[in-house]
């Protein structure tokens, strides 16, 4: 596995018009990619919130549990995480920063497992030491 990719990234297939660079990558990368629980979580967390008679609801609900759930690797928030996290988040906070709660999981996860984190909000990471970070929707 080479890159983790975060909720922005893993939702792009399913806008009516997905960046092309974005399902690209995800083509040529298939074999490399893996996520987070936290990412899983927050994209059901999307789908659960429309509601049950949405015509967008069962097509996320499938592309979550066909394409996501059982082809992705799906890693967990474990103890070398919260460690790196923990430090992390006690540095940003003694400087001002106080990063979002999900993000730190998410980029904690990436970091411990050596892995390039895929995300269009880049902004949302760049605060944290030593971690690569990549954005498919600019790259060409």
């Amino acid at each position: 596995m080479r890159f983790l990719l975060d909720t922005n990234i893993l939702s792009e297939p399913l806008r009516p018009r997905p960046n092309p660079n974005v399902v690209r990558m995800l083509q040529q990368y298939s074999g490399e990619i893996g996520t987070a629980t936290v990412v899983f979580h927050e994209l059901l967390f999307g789908c659960y919130r429309l509601p049950v008679e949405s015509k967008k609801r069962p097509i996320i609900e499938a592309y979550l549990y066909a394409e996501v759930k059982h082809k992705i690797p799906l890693l967990p928030y474990d103890t070398a995480a919260a460690e790196w996290f923990a430090v992390e988040r006690a540095r940003l906070t003694t400087i001002g920063k106080t990063p979002a709660y999900a993000d730190g999981q998410i980029g904690a996860i990436a970091k411990v497992n050596n892995l390039i984190l895929v995300t269009n909000n880049v902004a949302d990471y760049s605060d944290f030491q030593n971690l690569t970070i990549e954005n498919w929707l600019v790259m060409n």
